[in-house]
C-alpha cells in the first residue's frame, strides 16, 4: 500500500517501505538508540540488532479503517537510559521528520522496546550478522 498526495502538477505515490527506511533513519538519530529489532522476533531471533539496510523490517507502516497512517517501531535502548524518555524523543523526532520530508502526519507512532543493550561510551555499535 502506499501514500497519495495530490498537488497542482500531478499526483505522488510513496510506498510504505519509503516511508519505513525515512522512520528508521529519523529514529537511529536520537540518543539512547543502539538499533532497530526485528518485529518478527520468533522467527528471526530473540532481539537481533538488524543491519542499517534492513532497519526497515523494525518498523511496520500500516494504515487504519480510516485510512490514518499508523507506524509500529521496535527499537533496541541503550542500557542506562529512560526508557520513556527515549521513546518520546523517538516518536517526537518521527513526527517531525515524517512532517518535513514527507508532508504527512501519523495518527499514531507506537514505540515497542525489544531489549536493552549495553554499550560502551566510545565503542561503535557492533551489528549482528
Amino acid at each position: 500500500m502506499s501514500i497519495s498526495i495530490s498537488n497542482p502538477f500531478g499526483q505522488i505515490d510513496i510506498s510504505t517501505d519509503v516511508i519505513a527506511k525515512i522512520v528508521g533513519g529519523a529514529a537511529l538519530g536520537c540518543s539512547g538508540i543502539v538499533g532497530m529489532a526485528s518485529k518478527n522476533q520468533l522467527k528471526d531471533g530473540f532481539t537481533e540488532l538488524l543491519k542499517k539496510e534492513n532497519f526497515s523490517k523494525g518498523i511496520v507502516v500500516h494504515f487504519n479503517d480510516a485510512q490514518n497512517l499508523l507506524i509500529d517501531m521496535y527499537i533496541i535502548v541503550s542500557y542506562g537510559t529512560r526508557i520513556s524518555e527515549v521513546a518520546v524523543q523517538v516518536q517526537n523526532k518521527v513526527r517531525a521528520t515524517l512532517n518535513e520530508t514527507l508532508g504527512i502526519d501519523a495518527a499514531e507512532i507506537n514505540v515497542f522496546v525489544q531489549g536493552v543493550r549495553l554499550v560502551p561510551d566510545n565503542a561503535p555499535v557492533e551489528e549482528d550478522s
